[in-house]
């Protein structure tokens, strides 16, 4: 069996040759120049969220500095064509990129990351899904440097394994797949978009379900110890990294190799000895580095910081862990709590825009559209769907106050988008909102924390009642540290500080 798969891996690496010659002369490169090939491994980059313009930032920035390298990504967008994912990304984020040094490898089997081909055991489904995702992707074409930057850590032991381990790889980590914060709440049996009503009040499904998070934090552990380096995009995806880096489970050691599955058993013999990878010194062992997201805030900064009206704006896709049910409780809480704000040349009303993506997303704007009746708030409350970008900016630009409570959010690039426009961040007291974001600048508050409905419906109602010239300085501060903390040139200079000596 050894023999024949090293007899496959031969064979694919002498195609795999032919495939770069080839992709050499489309782009109309001199094969003696010898360019260095960077893999990128982004199943959807033509999505337009806040992790395709790292992507696209770190390829413009890489074309500018290293022209001897070729950009290749691995993408399952086969719908549309290199000219049009290139339009995509100047449309979107204003960034433009050469298409002469970037190619494209186009998947077609992207069904197997999606949360619809695994509907039990999700996680688990993904991550063996990305695995054949990065054998489809390789068998295309294999690069010198290989980068994760969509949180498929499993692909590693792929990329290994059919490399040999003769290639650099590196990752640039969201948000983990799987956190000890996952592991507490289902011990302690706590209700949460992870963990349903149903599986916490059940003792055996409880105990099931936390045996099958231990395999895959064990696992996701073992992944995550492959790349030569690992970016963070925040302190609290650094630190959850670290801890699943330095992550042990003796229990799953035993388990590791004596498991009966050959695959198991066949990547296990490509990792470290999980005594080396789970109790070596500290004092060695590897740490994500922090890599702040890139924000491109040019148009927010234009905006004017007095004369907002009082409207509260919330900015997020309706997804279950964006917590909107808890921004229509607090509104509620404040209009209960000072009724002058109902009505009158005082009245606030809360503005919910954000993306539905599904029929899934689009049923739950209609189950909070019945919470906002069931409150008593509707007057005062409106849902825009699916706005564009300059709509957006529109709100960004009248607003007073930004909402978030999202509990944990690994970065908040709504909330940086908030501060650079002017709006004062009202913000859950947790992730990067509370370490990285809404931070205070020179000793004073850039925004506000908060953790309950009470707690955000006080929040609002300092804002609102705040004078004139302590609100305008309040705003110039959080613009001063978003636009200094967050600007692109910190992004890139990040970026080529954790590559240093694995890219030409």
């Amino acid at each position: 069996m050894a023999s024949a798969i090293a007899l496959l891996c031969l064979l694919l690496t002498g195609v795999v040759a032919q495939a770069r010659h080839a992709i050499i002369e489309n782009l109309g490169i001199s094969t003696t120049s010898n360019p260095q090939f960077i893999g990128y491994f982004h199943p959807y980059c033509n999505a337009g969220g806040g992790g395709e313009r790292v992507l696209w930032t770190a390829i413009a920035a890489t074309q500018r500095a290293h022209p001897n390298c070729i950009s290749l990504v691995y993408t399952g967008d086969v719908n549309v064509t290199k000219e049009q994912i290139i339009d995509q990304v100047e449309a979107r984020f204003d960034i433009s990129l050469d298409p002469k040094s970037l190619h494209f490898v186009f998947l077609k089997n992207r069904r197997l990351v999606e949360d619809a081909a695994w509907p039990r055991f999700t996680l688990l489904g993904q991550s063996l899904g990305s695995m054949f995702l990065a054998w489809e992707a390789l068998s295309q074409v294999i690069p010198d440097l290989y980068i994760d930057s969509m949180g498929y850590a499993f692909t590693f032991h792929v990329v290994a394994w059919i490399t040999k381990g003769s290639i650099p790889m590196g990752a640039y980590v969201h948000y983990p797949t799987i956190s000890t914060d996952m592991l507490a709440r289902v011990k302690a049996r706590k209700v949460g978009h992870t963990n349903s009503g149903d599986v916490a009040g059940s003792l055996v499904l409880s105990l099931g379900k936390m045996w099958y998070y231990r395999f895959l934090m064990y696992h996701y552990s073992l992944a995550l110890s492959r790349p030569s380096f690992i970016m963070a995009n925040s302190s609290w995806t650094k630190n959850h990294v670290d801890a699943i880096l330095s992550h042990s489970d003796p229990v799953m050691n035993v388990m590791h190799f004596f498991n009966p599955l050959f695959a198991i058993r066949l990547f296990a013999t490509m990792v470290k000895s999980p005594k080396d990878l789970h109790t070596g010194s500290t004092s060695t062992r590897r740490e994500a580095k922090i890599v702040y997201p890139p924000c491109d805030t040019r148009e927010m900064v234009q905006f004017s910081l007095d004369k907002r009206e009082r409207i509260i704006l919330s900015i997020a896709q309706f997804r279950p862990e964006k917590d909107h049910p808890t921004q229509l409780r607090a509104f509620a809480q404040l209009l209960a709590d000072h009724p002058s704000y109902a009505s009158g040349s005082t009245s606030a009303k809360l503005f919910l825009l954000g993306g539905a993506r599904n029929e899934d997303d689009h049923a739950r704007v209609q189950s909070l559209r019945d919470l906002a009746e069931e409150l008593d708030i509707t007057p005062h409350v409106q849902f825009i769907v699916n706005a564009s970008y300059p709509e957006m900016l529109g709100w960004l630009a009248m607003a007073s106050i930004g909402l978030s409570t999202m509990v944990d959010e690994h970065f908040g690039i709504n909330v940086v988008e908030f501060m650079a426009a002017g709006v004062i961040p009202v913000t859950h007291a947790s992730g990067g909102p509370l370490h990285d974001i809404v931070v205070p600048l020179d000793g004073e508050a850039t925004g506000f924390h908060a953790r309950d409905p009470r707690s955000f419906a006080n929040a609002m109602h300092t804002v609102l009642s705040m004078d004139q010239s302590e609100e305008l300085a309040m705003r110039m501060r959080a613009r001063t540290w978003a636009v200094s903390a967050f600007a692109e040139e910190c992004f890139v200079e990040g970026w080529e500080a954790a590559w240093k000596g694995w890219v030409q």
